[in-house]
């Protein structure tokens, strides 16, 4: 093993060592699982951008969950499409800070996104009178520009905490990198190097929590109101099931990556693992498109003037 990080140039990746007589399978699928990912989340975006009936804050921070969706995946997909049908499975160093960066930055925009979103139902339904002069398009902005903010400068603080520790090994266990493993791996812990994952790790409760702290009011709130109790049903319920959706996701990652046990099978470790590049990317934008009646209607209208072109 290289002992110092100035000759460490790759790493190796162990997740699909067992899957060698399923690869050209695993490769369609997941292929076809990419391609279902760019196709709902495109959809739903240019729908937001199309429509200019769509342009109001929960359809702009929908927009935004989606292009994020597609983000993250694309620091996973390609190089796992590669790594099925290669002999050896390998990562530059380099790109392996990337990868986790792309990786785990994609995964705290969903949680700051989706309390950007909680937000802005807990203004439009429990302080109505006030909902557009605080949700202006200057506000909402800015917002956006935070939600992206926060979570880039949060992994870029991790990565370059990361690529100053000297590393004593260049294995990791899993089919992707994360800047846990390679803290792993340095030859002695800094500070910072626990300090600023248990941060992170911080900043996801500190978003789940003020969802919560939403959603305390906007029940509050629903129950007096039947008009309000249809606008929970309509905008709320989605969202509340992508929260679930990223939570659980995030979670069993986090989990797996903390106390994973070395007795599970290499498959259950795999899909431990990419849950949350998975799910949330396919079903949040499904959630949303079926139950949202705006993007709905658009996305359907759209289908028909193609279908009528074609015809």
């Amino acid at each position: 093993m290289m002992d110092n990080v100035s000759v460490m140039t790759v790493f190796t990746l162990s997740g699909l060592n067992g899957t060698a007589n399923h690869r050209v399978t695993l490769f369609c699928l997941t292929l076809l699982c990419y391609c279902v990912i760019w196709l709902i989340n495109v959809t739903i975006i240019v729908a937001v951008i199309v429509d200019k009936s769509l342009h109001e804050p929960m359809y702009i921070f929908l927009c935004n969950l989606c292009i994020n969706g597609l983000y993250g995946t694309s620091g996973f997909y390609p190089k796992f499409l590669m790594d099925l049908l290669s002999p050896s499975h390998v990562i530059s160093y380099t790109g392996c800070l990337l990868q986790g960066f792309v990786i785990h930055s994609s995964a705290c925009g969903d949680f700051t996104i989706l309390a950007l979103m909680a937000y802005d139902r807990y203004m439009a339904i429990c302080r109505p009178l006030v909902y557009h002069s605080v949700m202006t398009k200057q506000r909402v902005c800015l917002l956006v520009f935070l939600t992206w903010l926060l979570p880039l400068y949060l992994m870029f603080m991790s990565t370059i905490t990361t690529a100053r520790s000297t590393l004593c090994g260049s294995h990791i266990p899993k089919i992707y990198c994360a800047n846990w493993f390679i803290g792993k791996l340095a030859c002695s812990m800094s500070i910072a190097n626990i300090v600023i994952p248990y941060f992170g790790i911080g900043i996801y409760l500190s978003h789940a929590i003020f969802v919560v702290w939403t959603y305390m009011f906007l029940t509050k709130t629903c129950v007096k109101s039947k008009k309000n109790r249809r606008k929970f049903v309509q905008t709320c319920v989605p969202h509340l099931c992508s929260v679930v959706n990223v939570v659980v996701s995030v979670f069993v990652d986090l989990m797996y990556m903390r106390f994973g046990s070395k007795e599970l099978s290499q498959d259950l470790q795999n899909f431990m693992s990419i849950e949350f590049l998975l799910i949330p990317p396919i079903v949040n934008p499904l959630i949303y498109g079926f139950k949202m009646t705006k993007i709905r209607n658009r996305i359907l209208s759209f289908a028909c003037s193609l279908g009528w072109k074609v015809s």
